[in-house]
């Protein structure tokens, strides 16, 4: 059975973040007058975010505004991890690190380890995570197959999953528009966190962490409402055909 979603007030969510980068909290507060003005935000759910602990989001990914959407209605302060190449240029590789986010290069084997080694830190110290388990912008508007890098970190750092559905951000911002339209309804929908812990069945780390993607993805599909198709069979979850 599908858990119900837990509305809140409509109209942007703005949370006053007690903790996190000086800088972060600045970046929220000036983003959050403008959204508010320009944007209608809709978060629903958002009591599933636990207080404290470590906590993994993940989300499904339509546009490049979707994280600062999620961080405008998160009530906690979130390191993302990003493309690395926001970092190449030096006024964003100083926001981006003054912020607290974390490089991932595509393609290097050894930039996702050390990606993952950087937010394995964070959730040592009871921070947040933000991850797109599709690895990228969805431009055929499908949910597609999760990668496992969300499911490996919440293994080794006994960290649960809080799957986040992003509905309408596509009509804000395409990945070939340069700039976002204003005026457009956004929905922001945090379901109940997936906790994970050891396979009892003794199944090996790969193939618990198969599982909790396949959980997450399947919740991140019910509360964005996008199709969900594995790479694989390329078939929608739940379809006949």
């Amino acid at each position: 059975m599908r858990r119900p979603f837990v509305s809140s007030a409509r109209g942007a969510t703005v949370p006053a973040h007690a903790s996190g980068p000086f800088l972060y909290r600045l970046a929220l507060a000036t983003l959050g007058r403008l959204v508010r003005v320009v944007y209608r935000v809709r978060v629903e759910g958002v009591d599933h975010v636990p207080d404290r602990g470590p906590m993994i989001l993940a989300a499904n990914h339509r546009s490049f505004m979707d994280s600062i959407f999620l961080a405008l209605t998160s009530p906690r302060p979130i390191s993302f991890l990003a493309k690395a190449e926001y970092f190449d240029s030096g006024l964003t590789r100083w926001l981006f690190n003054a912020t607290g986010q974390i490089p991932v290069r595509r393609g290097s084997p050894a930039g996702a380890r050390r990606a993952l080694a950087a937010a394995s830190e964070v959730l040592a110290h009871d921070g947040a995570v933000g991850t797109y388990p599709e690895g990228t912008r969805s431009r055929d508007g499908m949910l597609h197959r999760g990668r496992r890098g969300p499911a490996l970190l919440a293994l080794d750092c006994a960290a649960p999953i809080v799957p986040v559905g992003l509905v309408g951000t596509e009509a804000v911002q395409q990945p070939s528009q340069r700039m976002p339209r204003p005026f457009k309804t956004v929905q922001v929908r945090y379901g109940q966190p997936i906790g994970v812990c050891t396979d009892p069945n003794g199944d090996s780390r790969a193939a618990r962490s198969r599982t909790v993607t396949n959980v997450v993805m399947h919740d991140i599909a019910a509360l964005c409402g996008q199709p969900y198709v594995d790479s694989f069979s390329e078939i929608p979850a739940g379809s006949t055909s």
